[in-house]
């Protein structure tokens, strides 16, 4: 068993680095204007050009107008796209590359239905988000929420940070995990040491569950 660690919010090429040195398998870039963590095309392309071989660059939506899309995907070399907001299968299909789709735990979503809903993602987010939130808030949705035996591939996200990964990992057993504000020093400044103590300890985690 091998967790897979994506860290969200990545805004310069040197904090994408920095999460490829630590052991990330993807770095998030955000094009929600709403978010402080948003970065413009440009800013984007640079950071997904400091990416190692073998790391993935993954762009949030939210909503988005397709032409938007369009337009980031022209200048950016992004491996996969994820929708944060209430898209359907055709507007995530449409672009014709990878994409996760995340659910909002924190109101009333079933990730079954969303998941029976999006037959051609790649996975799916179960996320604390909601409310009018779109994610990288700090806060944790309720784990006995999420279902047993989910039939596809998610990745847990919302309030994870080096502290409590491991418990929430015994919890919810995810495909994988996505972490935000948790390795930050403030909004949008990932820590270089605290994303290294992250994935420190979802790989002891591993060790223990391998075992």
């Amino acid at each position: 068993m091998r967790y897979r660690i994506k860290i969200c919010g990545v805004t310069t090429p040197e904090q994408a680095r920095a999460a490829a040195e630590a052991g990330a398998d993807a770095v998030g870039l955000v094009f929600h204007p709403a978010s402080r963590r948003c970065v413009g095309a440009e800013q984007a392309a640079g950071i997904a050009a400091a990416l190692p071989p073998l790391v993935s660059a993954v762009g949030l939506f939210v909503d988005p107008d397709p032409r938007r899309v369009e337009e980031v995907l022209d200048v950016v070399p992004l491996d996969c796209l994820q929708f944060h907001g209430n898209e359907e299968a055709a507007d995530c299909t449409r672009f014709g590359r990878p994409y996760l789709k995340a659910v909002a735990m924190a109101g009333d979503a079933d990730p079954r239905r969303a998941m029976d809903a999006h037959p051609q993602a790649r996975g799916f987010l179960l996320d604390s988000h909601g409310g009018g939130r779109t994610g990288g808030t700090g806060h944790r949705f309720d784990w006995s929420r999420i279902p047993p035996d989910l039939p596809r591939p998610w990745l847990l996200a919302g309030g994870l940070d080096p502290e409590s990964v491991q418990a929430a990992l015994n919890v919810t057993c995810p495909w994988g995990v996505d972490v935000s504000s948790g390795v930050e020093s403030a909004p949008g400044i990932k820590e270089p040491e605290r994303m290294r103590a992250f994935v420190r300890a979802v790989r002891r985690n591993e060790v223990t569950l391998n075992e």
